[in-house]
Protein backbone atom coordinates (compact mmCIF):
# COMPACT_ATOMS: atom_id res chain seq x y z
CA UNK A 1 0.00 0.00 0.00
CA UNK A 2 1.23 3.82 -0.98
CA UNK A 3 1.18 5.87 1.77
CA UNK A 4 0.01 9.23 0.75
CA UNK A 5 2.61 12.60 1.84
CA UNK A 6 1.81 14.70 4.17
CA UNK A 7 2.23 18.25 3.84
CA UNK A 8 3.53 20.46 7.03
CA UNK A 9 0.82 23.04 8.08
CA UNK A 10 0.33 26.24 6.12
CA UNK A 11 1.04 28.62 9.34
CA UNK A 12 2.57 28.37 12.60
CA UNK A 13 -0.12 27.96 15.44
CA UNK A 14 -0.36 28.08 19.25
CA UNK A 15 -3.02 26.60 20.68
CA UNK A 16 -4.07 26.53 24.56
CA UNK A 17 -5.31 23.93 26.40
CA UNK A 18 -6.99 25.65 29.75
CA UNK A 19 -6.21 23.02 33.22
CA UNK A 20 -7.17 25.43 35.74
CA UNK A 21 -5.09 25.02 38.73
CA UNK A 22 -2.17 23.46 36.87
CA UNK A 23 1.19 22.89 39.05
CA UNK A 24 3.20 23.34 35.99
CA UNK A 25 2.74 23.82 31.64
CA UNK A 26 3.47 21.70 29.52
CA UNK A 27 4.75 23.32 25.60
CA UNK A 28 4.90 20.57 22.68
CA UNK A 29 5.91 21.99 19.30
CA UNK A 30 4.96 19.14 16.13
CA UNK A 31 5.70 19.03 12.39
CA UNK A 32 5.24 16.26 10.26
CA UNK A 33 8.57 14.67 9.23
CA UNK A 34 9.64 12.32 6.54
CA UNK A 35 8.99 8.41 6.61
CA UNK A 36 11.46 6.11 7.93
CA UNK A 37 13.24 5.39 4.20
CA UNK A 38 14.84 8.67 3.26
CA UNK A 39 18.19 9.16 1.99
CA UNK A 40 18.60 11.41 5.99
CA UNK A 41 17.64 9.10 8.50
CA UNK A 42 20.86 8.72 10.56
CA UNK A 43 21.80 12.51 9.87
CA UNK A 44 18.16 13.41 11.63
CA UNK A 45 18.86 10.97 14.11
CA UNK A 46 22.38 12.71 14.78
CA UNK A 47 21.13 16.31 14.07
CA UNK A 48 18.32 15.55 17.02
CA UNK A 49 20.66 13.91 19.24
CA UNK A 50 22.07 17.47 19.81
CA UNK A 51 18.60 19.35 19.96
CA UNK A 52 16.82 17.41 22.32
CA UNK A 53 17.29 13.37 22.29
CA UNK A 54 19.97 13.08 24.51
CA UNK A 55 20.63 14.67 28.42
CA UNK A 56 23.04 17.12 26.92
CA UNK A 57 21.12 18.70 24.32
CA UNK A 58 20.44 21.89 23.46
CA UNK A 59 16.99 22.11 25.13
CA UNK A 60 17.76 20.24 28.12
CA UNK A 61 21.05 22.14 28.68
CA UNK A 62 18.78 25.67 28.11
CA UNK A 63 15.83 25.07 30.08
CA UNK A 64 16.23 22.45 32.93
CA UNK A 65 20.20 23.38 33.34
CA UNK A 66 20.78 27.05 32.48
CA UNK A 67 17.85 28.33 33.55
CA UNK A 68 15.96 25.86 36.19
CA UNK A 69 12.67 26.20 34.42
CA UNK A 70 12.53 22.34 34.01
CA UNK A 71 13.17 19.02 34.66
CA UNK A 72 13.61 18.39 31.60
CA UNK A 73 13.12 19.70 27.93
CA UNK A 74 13.79 16.96 24.94
CA UNK A 75 12.85 16.07 21.30
CA UNK A 76 12.48 13.00 18.59
CA UNK A 77 11.01 11.90 15.40
CA UNK A 78 8.39 8.96 15.50
CA UNK A 79 9.34 7.04 12.45
CA UNK A 80 6.85 5.49 10.12
CA UNK A 81 6.32 3.92 6.98
CA UNK A 82 4.37 6.90 5.52
CA UNK A 83 4.95 10.57 7.29
CA UNK A 84 6.64 10.72 10.84
CA UNK A 85 6.52 12.98 13.37
CA UNK A 86 8.66 15.27 14.94
CA UNK A 87 8.44 16.60 18.18
CA UNK A 88 9.72 18.85 20.85
CA UNK A 89 8.39 19.05 24.53
CA UNK A 90 9.07 20.67 27.82
CA UNK A 91 7.31 20.64 31.19
CA UNK A 92 7.93 24.38 32.86
CA UNK A 93 7.16 26.05 35.49
CA UNK A 94 3.55 28.08 35.13
CA UNK A 95 5.51 31.43 35.94
CA UNK A 96 8.05 30.87 33.12
CA UNK A 97 5.54 29.66 30.31
CA UNK A 98 6.38 32.37 28.05
CA UNK A 99 10.22 32.47 29.01
CA UNK A 100 10.33 28.75 27.98
CA UNK A 101 8.24 29.22 24.78
CA UNK A 102 10.22 32.18 23.53
CA UNK A 103 13.15 30.16 24.52
CA UNK A 104 12.04 26.96 23.00
CA UNK A 105 11.08 28.98 19.82
CA UNK A 106 14.69 30.20 19.44
CA UNK A 107 16.49 26.80 19.55
CA UNK A 108 14.34 25.47 17.12
CA UNK A 109 15.41 28.35 14.80
CA UNK A 110 18.64 29.20 15.75
CA UNK A 111 19.92 25.80 14.42
CA UNK A 112 19.13 26.44 10.88
CA UNK A 113 20.92 29.28 10.76
CA UNK A 114 22.45 31.46 13.76
CA UNK A 115 23.85 28.47 15.31
CA UNK A 116 24.04 25.31 13.51
CA UNK A 117 25.55 22.19 14.19
CA UNK A 118 29.13 22.60 14.80
CA UNK A 119 32.05 19.31 13.96
CA UNK A 120 31.95 19.15 18.20
CA UNK A 121 28.64 18.93 19.15
CA UNK A 122 28.29 16.17 15.95
CA UNK A 123 31.39 14.34 17.65
CA UNK A 124 29.44 14.13 20.88
CA UNK A 125 26.02 12.90 18.99
CA UNK A 126 28.37 10.20 17.10
CA UNK A 127 29.53 8.83 20.20
CA UNK A 128 25.78 8.88 21.90
CA UNK A 129 24.29 6.88 19.15
CA UNK A 130 27.45 4.40 18.44
CA UNK A 131 28.78 3.89 22.22
CA UNK A 132 25.26 2.85 23.48
CA UNK A 133 24.65 0.23 21.06
CA UNK A 134 25.75 -2.65 23.09
CA UNK A 135 23.10 -1.47 25.42
CA UNK A 136 20.55 -1.87 23.29
CA UNK A 137 20.61 -5.49 22.92
CA UNK A 138 20.43 -6.56 25.99
CA UNK A 139 17.77 -9.40 25.91
CA UNK A 140 16.12 -11.36 23.25
CA UNK A 141 13.35 -8.93 23.36
CA UNK A 142 15.64 -6.12 22.24
CA UNK A 143 17.15 -7.70 19.61
CA UNK A 144 13.99 -9.38 18.21
CA UNK A 145 12.49 -5.35 18.10
CA UNK A 146 16.07 -4.81 16.17
CA UNK A 147 15.13 -7.70 13.05
CA UNK A 148 11.10 -6.55 13.23
CA UNK A 149 12.62 -3.02 12.80
CA UNK A 150 14.53 -4.33 9.83
CA UNK A 151 11.47 -6.50 8.16
CA UNK A 152 8.88 -3.63 9.15
CA UNK A 153 10.82 -0.88 7.30
CA UNK A 154 12.58 -2.88 4.58
CA UNK A 155 15.98 -1.88 6.02
CA UNK A 156 18.87 -3.48 4.51
CA UNK A 157 20.02 -6.99 6.41
CA UNK A 158 22.83 -5.48 7.31
CA UNK A 159 21.53 -2.20 8.78
CA UNK A 160 22.79 -2.01 12.35
CA UNK A 161 26.04 -3.95 10.80
CA UNK A 162 27.10 -0.78 8.90
CA UNK A 163 25.63 1.55 11.74
CA UNK A 164 28.47 2.77 13.29
CA UNK A 165 29.94 3.08 10.15
CA UNK A 166 27.74 5.35 8.29
CA UNK A 167 27.24 7.44 11.54
CA UNK A 168 30.84 8.06 11.95
CA UNK A 169 30.37 9.17 8.56
CA UNK A 170 28.10 12.50 8.98
CA UNK A 171 29.34 15.61 8.49
CA UNK A 172 28.66 19.56 9.74
CA UNK A 173 26.72 19.33 6.20
CA UNK A 174 24.93 16.78 6.68
CA UNK A 175 23.17 18.39 9.66
CA UNK A 176 22.15 21.12 8.82
CA UNK A 177 20.61 19.38 5.84
CA UNK A 178 18.84 16.82 8.01
CA UNK A 179 17.80 20.40 10.68
CA UNK A 180 16.13 21.68 7.26
CA UNK A 181 14.72 19.09 6.22
CA UNK A 182 13.13 18.01 9.49
CA UNK A 183 12.54 21.66 11.46
CA UNK A 184 10.43 24.19 9.83
CA UNK A 185 9.52 27.04 12.19
CA UNK A 186 6.94 28.38 10.21
CA UNK A 187 4.90 25.63 10.09
CA UNK A 188 4.96 24.43 13.60
CA UNK A 189 1.71 23.36 15.80
CA UNK A 190 2.40 24.59 19.24
CA UNK A 191 0.32 23.16 22.11
CA UNK A 192 0.58 24.93 25.31
CA UNK A 193 -1.36 22.81 28.23
CA UNK A 194 -1.87 25.06 31.69
CA UNK A 195 -3.95 27.32 33.64
CA UNK A 196 -4.89 29.49 30.72
CA UNK A 197 -5.59 32.63 33.71
CA UNK A 198 -1.81 32.55 34.54
CA UNK A 199 0.21 31.80 31.10
CA UNK A 200 -2.65 32.97 28.37
CA UNK A 201 -1.26 36.71 28.12
CA UNK A 202 1.99 35.96 28.26
CA UNK A 203 1.90 34.07 25.30
CA UNK A 204 0.11 36.38 23.42
CA UNK A 205 2.63 39.04 24.43
CA UNK A 206 5.28 37.32 22.28
CA UNK A 207 3.18 38.11 19.00
CA UNK A 208 2.31 34.29 18.11
CA UNK A 209 -1.18 33.78 17.01
CA UNK A 210 -3.16 32.02 20.05
CA UNK A 211 -6.24 29.94 20.15
CA UNK A 212 -8.05 28.41 23.18
CA UNK A 213 -9.27 24.88 22.48
CA UNK A 214 -10.37 22.45 24.77
CA UNK A 215 -8.95 18.37 25.11
CA UNK A 216 -10.50 17.89 21.89
CA UNK A 217 -9.34 20.61 19.86
CA UNK A 218 -12.37 22.51 19.50
CA UNK A 219 -12.30 26.24 19.64
CA UNK A 220 -13.05 27.68 23.29
CA UNK A 221 -14.54 30.98 23.50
Amino acid sequence: MKIPAVLPAAQRTVSVVDKPGASQTVITAAVVAPPRLNPDDLAIDAMNTVLGGAFTSRLNMNLREDKHWSYGAQSFVRKAKGPGLFTAFAPVQTDKTKESFLEMRRELSEILAERPITAQDLTLAQNNLTLSLPGQWETGAAVAGSITDIAGYGLPDDYYDTYAQRIGALTPADMARAASVVIKPSSLTWVVVGDRSKIEEGLRSTGAVVKVVDADGKPVS
